[in-house]
């Protein structure tokens, strides 16, 4: 018989507490210092045996759980207590190689916060200006993605570009896995959203870690992206070459091959640990004792969070239902959404934008419009779209597929926008002789589109408050000085009360119920909106923020690019809410339709405010003046209000763009949401 001799874990934690700064520090401005996973057990085996098969590990939890953290964690980062809890005994050991014998390297985290910091960031294209990736100008400091692939993103490198021990055949097969070949001569500072995530796990990868942190992986990646980069990590895990640890949201479906749950509550403690079954199982008897009313319900562990949980994805697709479906035995029942969905008025009004035939290219490359169809009986070429006052569209397509081109067209970040068949409200970018009208100025525009996106996120300064950055939508630039009037810091305020929970980091670490008076609201202290700094608030609070800035305003067009993308399922229906109702309605989780007490999400009734009730209302929904445009590779982040829809082809492919038109809400049937992509398939 085979003998098995005992490795020692990669990482050991056993009895440990964790802290952002010393705890027996003060912290300044007053900000919470807590505990994180107090006395916390968790060890990730460096091998597999017939006694301790692989694991597989995710991370899952809701908004401000701490999944970040965790991974952060895992990674040697954030104080230990006691020091010697936390270890990396396989570390020291002569099976791995000396360069990868601290956690620093031999650990690799990989986020998507935008940020870049410590997250496995595009580098110098992270700091480039909004417009830098659409310009045919090339910088010295452009690096294209080979040179990011090789770790070769310095002007003056110390060493050859390859000489880390990125190996040529691997590079190759991680190149041809991420579908990155077509792209490795293009500047980094180019790569759509989806194509920057595919690089830096690529990057991630060629570095050889022993452990692979992957935080939300699946996040901002089109379906056909998804259902490729999955088995691509099941491979991996496999071979366990690297060790995976992914993290998720309760909507997500987990992978298939994912054998082990660390399920989080939302005071950054564990609520359950284990093999995958047996957590699913756990929680599945927690939301059914909690419906039937023989459990109360633990505020650190929502049971409206767990109603879409439990779903997998597999090669073959998403299968099965989350636990509250399980439960009502119908699935995703949003019949309360509908109410309050803002489809189309009888009359639309005048055309906000309108693209005649732009096709975008940069020299040989045709990065949007690269096709010909017939109109009015005569071949053209290029996009035509056409937006009016009171629509509410979807943009849906493959990473690369000119999405965000489209959204730094209409926004003017686009430098070919002066160039192209291009009208915004009516008025081109240049003269237009005999028409007497003064062209539009990139600031004209900028005052009239609300804008949330990754890039937006990208370069938002992190050093601005939460009430500066909500400030800015009424500003020119990030930075400069907004012009406020009393109605603008009226609707301020009245956002910052309105979102306080999700977005102060103070406010608690368990989910606690909107104020149930007007004067609740009235007390809060807001002095927390100008002590907290962008840069500190988690990655969906920052989602939140920028989405609520994009919105504040109440522009003629409203863009919400991903803008929904780490935001948990409660938190993503409150800001869809917002969008369309502001604060006039609310939902109501304590009661179901029917009268009863609920708790999951699909039974929660939309009611009037008690802001509504007393007359306060300062900040309203959609009107039917703006226009919406959503981008989403998620159907259950597009809001229920969008009823048009356009889907781009590849831009590799001569197929047009598809439009169509909704006869309900995307989310609550997954037909409409699989037309849309088969018919792009097809055309």
């Amino acid at each position: 018989m085979r003998s098995f001799s005992a490795r020692p874990p990669i990482i050991r934690i056993a009895n440990g507490t964790f802290y952002r700064h010393h705890p027996n520090n003060a912290v300044s401005h007053g900000h919470p210092n807590p505990p994180f996973f107090s006395k916390l057990n968790f060890e990730l085996p460096s091998q597999s045996t017939p006694t301790s098969p692989l694991r597989n590990w995710c991370i899952v939890g809701p908004s401000l759980s701490g999944k970040t953290t965790f991974l952060q964690i895992l990674a040697g980062q954030h104080l230990c207590f006691p020091p010697t809890a936390r270890s990396f005994p396989y570390l020291a050991t002569d099976d791995v190689p000396h360069h990868l014998r601290v956690p620093s390297r031999a650990i690799q985290y990989v986020g998507f916060d935008a940020t870049g910091a410590n997250g496995g960031g595009l580098g110098p294209a992270a700091s480039a200006y909004l417009a830098a990736r659409y310009e045919s100008r090339r910088e010295k400091t452009d690096f294209s993605l080979r040179d990011f692939l090789l770790g070769n993103m310095q002007l003056n490198p110390s060493s050859v570009p390859g000489e880390d021990g990125v190996d040529a055949k691997v590079l190759e097969r991680v190149v041809v896995d991420l579908r990155l070949e077509s792209l490795l001569d293009l500047p980094v500072a180019f790569l759509s959203n989806g194509q920057g995530r595919r690089a830096r796990i690529a990057r991630a990868l060629l570095t050889r870690p022993e452990v692979l942190l992957l935080d939300e992986p699946f996040m901002g990646l089109d379906p056909p992206t998804v259902a490729g980069l999955s088995p691509l990590l099941h491979s991996l895990a496999e071979k366990a070459s690297p060790r995976l640890v992914l993290s998720a949201r309760p909507q997500d479906p987990l992978p298939d091959w994912i054998t082990h749950l660390i399920y989080l509550r939302t005071d950054c403690q564990v609520g359950a640990m284990g093999d995958k079954e047996t957590v699913l199982d756990g929680l599945r008897k927690y939301v059914r004792g909690v419906w039937n009313g023989r459990l109360s319900e633990d505020e650190t562990l929502p049971v409206h969070a767990l109603g879409e949980m439990g779903r997998q994805l597999t090669k073959d697709g998403i299968e099965g239902e989350g636990l509250g479906e399980e439960l009502l035995g119908e699935s995703n029942d949003n019949a309360q959404v509908d109410e309050v969905s803002d489809v189309r008025p009888e009359a639309l009004g005048e055309p906000l934008i309108e693209m005649n035939g732009c096709r975008v290219r940069y020299g040989d490359k045709i990065a949007l419009g690269n096709w010909t169809e017939e109109r009015d009986g005569k071949l053209a070429g290029g996009l035509y779209w056409t937006v009016r006052r009171g629509e509410r569209w979807g943009v849906f397509g493959p990473n690369g597929s000119g999405k965000t081109t489209i959204v730094s067209l209409l926004s003017s970040d686009h430098p070919q926008t002066y160039s192209l068949p291009i009208k915004l409200f009516g008025r081109s970018r240049l003269p237009e002789p005999g028409s007497g009208q003064l062209p539009l100025t990139f600031w004209d525009i900028q005052s009239c589109v609300g804008h949330s996106s990754p890039e937006v996120h990208q370069h938002m300064p992190r050093s601005l408050t939460v009430r500066q950055v909500l400030a800015s939508a009424w500003a020119d630039t990030f930075r400069s000085k907004p012009a406020l009037d009393d109605n603008a810091v009226d609707k301020i305020e009245a956002t910052l009360k309105w979102f306080s929970h999700e977005l102060n980091p103070a406010a608690g670490s368990s989910l606690k119920p909107q104020p149930t008076s007007l004067d609740g609201l009235a007390h809060n202290s807001l002095s927390w909106a100008d002590n907290y700094m962008f840069g500190e608030l988690s990655f969906s609070a920052q989602r939140i923020l920028l989405f609520l800035r994009a919105i504040i305003k109440q522009q003629d067009i409203v863009v919400l690019d991903e803008a929904f993308s780490g935001m948990d399922d409660a938190v993503r229906d409150k800001c869809m809410l917002f969008l369309v109702c502001g604060e006039e309605k609310m939902y109501a989780t304590g009661l179901s339709k029917s009268g009863t007490k609920s708790h999951l999400p699909t039974e929660a009734p939309v009611v009037p405010s008690h802001v509504a009730n007393s007359g306060a209302v300062m900040v309203k929904g959609l009107s039917d003046q703006q226009a919406l445009i959503c981008i989403s590779h998620v159907k259950e982040e597009v809001p229920d209000c969008v009823r048009e829809w356009i889907c781009l082809p590849e831009a590799s492919t001569s197929l047009p763009a598809r439009l169509g038109r909704l006869d309900g809400p995307l989310r609550t049937d997954s037909k409409r949401w699989r037309e849309i992509w088969e018919a792009s398939k097809s055309s």
